[in-house]
């Protein structure tokens, strides 16, 4: 789902004499403190799973599938549309995979 990062923005400071806001600088920045948020839909009943993870790497992602996996008990198949992200095609994840059928 993507990188959700925490900030703040100061207030701005007030109106300008003319009527117009005063547009105050923002204070941005990409810190360590991003979280990334994974999530599965099933379509049929509109259950959900999510996952946040501090990281986007193959241990978070095999995580997330073993929540899918755990929130979907039976003989039925599950298909997982995912980018190409390394993670989701690494040599541990396929492993994971194969060990899921």
């Amino acid at each position: 789902m993507g990188p959700v990062t925490p900030r703040t923005f100061p207030p701005a400071p007030a109106w300008s004499p003319d009527g117009h806001r005063i547009k105050a600088s923002l204070e941005y920045f990409r810190g360590p403190d991003k979280t990334w948020v994974y999530g599965a839909l099933r379509v049929a009943d509109g259950t959900a799973v999510t996952m946040t993870a501090s990281s986007r790497n193959s241990f978070f992602y095999q995580r997330f599938l073993q929540q899918v996996e755990e929130a979907n008990p039976g003989e039925n198949d599950i298909w997982v549309i995912a980018d190409n992200l390394s993670s989701h095609d690494s040599l541990a994840t396929r492993t994971w995979l194969a060990d899921h059928p």
